[in-house]
């Protein structure tokens, strides 16, 4: 068996850089289990990636996207939906942030401006809603 040297290689891929990129991500290929294109002939994954390259039994771009998709690291996050709000909802009436009890008492405390009217109002909120504590 003859060497494969970079030289071999750098006519299909011209920039070493990319060279080194790609036989390294067709060689992580072979060892997840991917189908070799060429006899192993006792190569280890590199060798047998750098052979595969200046044979030209690859298909490049389709490499070159595993390779690409393998260093992304951007997650697209999902929007939380409907029944996820509900429960940040609940969680943040039971914590007492926004809730007519931790205003009423922030206005009893004086930390708060407000005047006897809006306490009025949030009296009300509170008498009718029977789930409410006071």
């Amino acid at each position: 068996m003859a060497r494969v040297t970079v030289e071999d290689c750098v006519d299909k891929i011209p920039n070493r850089f990319d060279l080194v990129m790609m036989a390294s991500q067709r060689a992580r290929n072979i060892s997840a289990g991917a189908q070799l294109t060429l006899e192993r002939d006792n190569d280890k994954n590199p060798v047998v990636a750098l052979r595969e390259i200046a044979e030209e039994t690859l298909d490049l771009p389709e490499l070159r996207e595993g390779l690409i998709k393998g260093l992304q690291t951007y997650v697209e996050m999902d929007e939380p939906e409907e029944e996820e709000m509900d429960v940040l909802a609940i969680q943040r009436d039971m914590s007492g942030e926004g809730s007519p009890v931790a205003a009423l008492e922030s206005a009893a405390a004086g930390d708060d401006d407000m005047g006897d009217d809006e306490a009025g109002d949030i009296m009300a909120v509170i008498e009718d809603d029977p789930n409410q504590e006071a």
